[in-house]
């Protein structure tokens, strides 16, 4: 009997010890963020912004720019308070050549070199945190004839044309958080007839008004946006560099790595 009772005792103590134990439970999988497209409030005003003449010859371009209504190289007043990454060079043109990326320039003349043939060339003026300038004076929009680094023949662009800025290269610990989405269109006001279908990760968003935006919730490393110029039905308009699609990076900051 005591036998009976001791071992009764003991599973009672075995279960209570049990019962104490810490539970461990599994971890849930950190929830992805969402990718979000935003509108951004446009920028400082450059109402008075004007390219008033451009030329390229020998491998060389020269824009004529009023430097009372813009500056070259100097930080856009409102840099400091936009949410976009910052070039620490300034004010600049972005400068596209048909399905290229935009090359920076922080000058009005610089080098550049372009194939014989014919190209579709876009020059406009950028704030210091690569948001374009979007009035008819800042920029240049045309179909250049090229020949031994000269331009030989310019004709204005006469159909819609959708160009691709933004984002674009490496992005890097904060900057990686808040990208700047922005375009350039010509001969088309977007509206319920004329969109820009956004496309990145699975996910789609479609635009009807021409302005900055802000993408966020990309994952780290290697993305890509698609952007499309399409009509009310969704259906992409025949036209040249239509639908364009860029590659770019986003990187944790190392020392937020380390910490």
């Amino acid at each position: 009997m005591k036998n009976a009772t001791l071992i009764v005792f003991l599973a009672l103590l075995f279960a209570a010890c049990d019962n104490g134990k810490p539970t461990i439970e599994a971890e849930e999988p950190m929830a992805k963020p969402e990718i979000t497209l935003n509108p951004k409030k446009s920028g400082q005003e450059f109402p008075g912004a004007d390219m008033e003449d451009w030329k390229f010859e020998n491998g060389k371009f020269t824009f004529t720019v009023d430097p009372s209504t813009y500056e070259f190289g100097v930080q856009t007043p409102d840099a400091k308070s936009t949410m976009c990454a910052n070039s620490g060079k300034g004010q600049h043109i972005h400068l596209i050549v048909d399905n290229q990326p935009y090359a920076a320039k922080y000058t009005p003349e610089f080098d550049y070199e372009i194939e014989d043939g014919e190209h579709s060339v876009l020059a406009f003026l950028s704030r210091s945190y690569h948001e374009s300038i979007k009035t008819p004076a800042a920029h240049k929009a045309v179909v250049a004839t090229v020949e031994n680094n000269t331009f030989t023949k310019v004709e204005p662009v006469t159909g819609p044309m959708l160009y691709y800025s933004r984002p674009k290269g490496t992005y890097v610990g904060k900057d990686a958080k808040a990208l700047l989405l922005d375009f350039y269109v010509e001969n088309v006001t977007l509206d319920a007839n004329h969109q820009v279908k956004v496309e990145t990760n699975g996910k789609t968003f479609m635009v009807d008004k021409w302005q900055p935006y802000i993408l966020e919730g990309l994952p780290m490393g290697e993305n890509e946006v698609t952007l499309t110029l399409v009509d009310g039905s969704g259906k992409k308009i025949d036209a040249p560099l239509n639908p364009v699609t860029r590659k770019f990076t986003l990187k944790a900051d190392p020392m937020d790595m380390k910490k």
